[in-house]
């Protein structure tokens, strides 16, 4: 039976359930909701209490709690969690597509241009060319042609999607402090022992965010199938809900209270979408001047 990776919001737990039917209590008044993809089916369940601030254990090297901080992040309301980040996630899904697939029609085939066989006294059904649909060899009809999957999500939207997800996993986070500086060389097997110490199990899903990370922490991880090393740049919502465990750095808890938390303005991420947007042009202009 396929198993379906499940995060509660509020109650902030990330669980893999082994039923398919997910069953509401009126007495918990949970809500739920499915989602689906090719490989996985995702269940989000929200309560009907408020979110409040978390607080996450800080964690050494060595794995001993050295104190604790506190992530405090936009969360959507009851009534809108479901559509917001299912529409995030299904945005991100389909912006993926390429949409280059293919086919030709009869004119774009190669060959046919000569009739086969007189029109009359062949006792044949007339043929005006080799390359029909009806023939192997010929076009195709109505066939997939290169297309635009794309479609355009709010960037307020998309961050309220995330920091929503990311507010619901609290309670299976962590916090780390910085360990760029403890891999003198790539090593798997002490990446997998530090881990440990975390209380990771290997063979769940983990997601990592760091704001930076060192080219020895990338080959001592890349090896382990299960982990998601991340930066600010590259966080996503499926990974965030596809995750069983999520570790961040101190610098990466501080990016996320500033980018995602209840403290933020529309001011600050209009700033922040225009900066966005001016780098782009930049990038677009060295392009064309090229």
């Amino acid at each position: 039976m396929a198993t379906s990776s499940s995060l509660s919001f509020l109650s902030s737990t990330i669980f893999f359930s082994n039923s398919n039917t997910i069953h509401s209590s009126k007495q918990q008044q949970q809500k739920h909701l499915i989602f689906k993809s090719k490989q996985q089916q995702f269940s989000i369940r929200s309560e009907a209490a408020a979110a409040a601030a978390a607080t996450i254990p800080i964690l050494s090297f060595d794995g001993t709690e050295v104190g604790s901080t506190t992530l405090n992040l936009k969360s959507a309301p009851l009534d809108t969690a479901r559509a917001v980040v299912h529409r995030g996630l299904t945005t991100d899904l389909r912006n993926q597509r390429r949409g280059t697939a293919s086919t030709l029609t009869r004119a774009q085939v190669r060959g046919g241009g000569i009739k086969p066989y007189p029109q009359k006294k062949t006792g044949r059904a007339r043929r005006g060319s080799n390359r029909t649909p009806l023939r192997p060899g010929g076009g195709v009809v109505f066939g997939p042609k290169p297309k635009d999957w794309s479609v355009k999500i709010n960037k307020k939207e998309k961050r309220l999607a995330i920091s929503t997800a990311l507010s619901s996993a609290t309670q299976n986070a962590i916090v780390v402090e910085e360990f760029d500086d403890k891999f003198e060389k790539p090593k798997t097997k002490e990446f997998i022992d530090l881990m440990r110490r975390w209380g990771l199990d290997p063979k769940e899903k983990s997601l990592f965010l760091m704001t930076e990370v060192s080219d020895n922490v990338i080959l001592s991880s890349r090896n382990i199938s299960t982990l998601k090393m991340l930066t600010p740049r590259t966080l996503n919502l499926f990974d965030i809900l596809d995750s069983e465990k999520l570790v961040f750095t101190k610098s990466a808890v501080e990016f996320l209270n500033e980018r995602y938390g209840n403290d933020d303005n529309d001011d600050d991420w209009k700033e922040v979408d225009e900066e966005e947007e001016d780098g782009g042009e930049v990038e677009e202009s060295a392009e064309s001047s090229e």
